[in-house]
């Protein structure tokens, strides 16, 4: 699930919510152990170091589908989940945001002090992918996320996220040591964040005549170095050739959910478990449960976050079907749903514990059958019939946004994000993150 690219995440001001920021850090467990007890915890961290996997896994956990805010709080929730259980699942996740982040070589110290690994060259790869990302890539990012997972195997991701505060952007790199076999030639698995022109990537491949001229410059005269810089900038002077980076995964600036950000065919299928009665029936048998249409839908999406091949993520947006987004978009948050979802994952799980896999070989059952259907029938889902569906039917989901969080007497005076016929209203976008 090696990737490199570039895509944009805009930048949103605002919190999680306690409500939403719990369930996320057990849902983002569930899946991560999960992942973990099929494939071992390389493949988490393959998964981890992939940036259209990750945007899913937000997608899925009820964070806005596209906004930067789904780094911090993923890998806050996963901090929170996994940490407190890292002798039994072997992972530990450190650094974060800002004063956090400040804290990894510390706390790298203390974990490879007690696994028997060399903290000092963890510290020292922690710094370097920071520098690199910082420094060595001229993108115009300023580095203010900094979340490093470790193994008690020793293998490494990290995660960090760069602003860009005058276009509103924000770009996340990606790192994982199983692809990192030269700190200064394109050392990353990714790097995610819009295409803004050209960027000046020291730590590509084809930089090296440029890695080779900086070191010739440290040598020279410094008189000389500036009468060079001069003359290079002069009317007429040739432009240095800049390097741009390959692949974009591009996560557009609306925040209501299109078409055009979804493959409906896949969605389709995924809809069609929920509503057609034959294939409801077999999905629920599949999982050994008793389930409802609507916790079905969200299942199909959590199974194939867990199963899924790369290919299946690059459509992000698709997985906030499962618990729609706390900004309303696509839809509210189903808190019932999303409770019963849990439960589902959270007994599968257990149930393997004790040696019992049926139910957690369930969810793998699914994830094929869901793609048995997408093959077969080819179904296509209606994504904005969808979307007024879910939001007809979020009362009585449970359905719960940010802005219910606001004082009553501040609601009430407010405008609704939505109106009448569901379209989002002018200016309730991209307030929240």
């Amino acid at each position: 699930m090696k990737r490199s690219g570039v895509a944009d995440l805009p930048l949103h001001g605002g919190r999680v919510p306690a409500w939403l920021a719990s369930r996320m850090s057990t849902l983002g467990t569930a899946i991560a152990e999960s992942v973990m007890v099929h494939y071992g915890r390389p493949a988490l961290l393959s998964r981890l170091s992939d940036p259209f996997w990750f945007q899913a896994l937000g997608s899925v956990m009820g964070m806005d589908w596209h906004s930067s805010g789904i780094t911090t709080s993923v890998m806050g929730a996963l901090k929170r989940g996994l940490n407190p259980r890292v002798h039994e699942l072997g992972v530990y996740i450190c650094g974060g945001r800002g004063k956090q982040s400040r804290n990894t070589p510390s706390e790298l110290r203390t974990i490879a002090e007690r696994i028997n690994l060399d903290g000092e060259a963890l510290v020292r790869t922690s710094r370097l992918t920071a520098r690199v990302d910082n420094n060595a890539v001229a993108d115009g990012f300023q580095i203010y996320l900094h979340s490093f997972i470790l193994t008690r195997d020793g293998d490494w991701a990290v995660v960090q996220q760069g602003m860009n505060e005058d276009s509103r952007l924000a770009r996340r790199y990606h790192w994982h040591s199983s692809a990192v076999r030269d700190f200064t030639s394109e050392p990353h698995t990714a790097i995610v964040g819009e295409h803004t022109g050209t960027i000046m990537n020291l730590v590509d491949r084809q930089a090296r005549p440029a890695q080779d001229a900086l070191l010739a410059i440290t040598r020279e005269d410094p008189a000389r170095t500036l009468a060079d810089l001069r003359a290079a900038s002069s009317p007429g002077a040739s432009a240095p050739r800049h390097l741009t980076m390959p692949r974009h995964l591009r996560m557009p600036r609306h925040h209501d959910v299109r078409a055009t950000d979804v493959n409906e065919k896949r969605l389709g299928a995924v809809l069609a478990l929920a509503h057609e009665r034959d294939l409801r029936d077999f999905a629920s048998f599949l999982l050994l449960e008793q389930l409802g249409p609507r916790t079905l839908q969200s299942l199909a999406l959590v199974a194939e976050v867990v199963h899924g091949t790369p290919i299946r993520f690059n459509d992000p947006a698709r997985f906030a079907f499962a618990h729609g987004g706390k900004d309303g978009h696509p839809f509210p948050v189903p808190l019932k749903v999303y409770d019963e979802s849990i439960a589902v994952l959270r007994r599968a799980l257990d149930s393997a514990r004790l040696g019992d896999n049926e139910k957690l070989g369930g969810f793998k059952r699914l994830d094929t059958f869901t793609r048995a259907v997408e093959a077969r029938l080819g179904p296509e889902g209606d994504v904005a019939a969808t979307i007024a569906h879910e939001r007809a039917i979020s009362k009585s989901l449970g359905g719960r946004t940010v802005f219910d969080d606001r004082p009553a007497r501040l609601r009430e005076g407010a405008p609704r994000p939505f109106d009448s016929a569901g379209r989002p209203r002018r200016g309730q976008l991209g307030l929240f993150d």
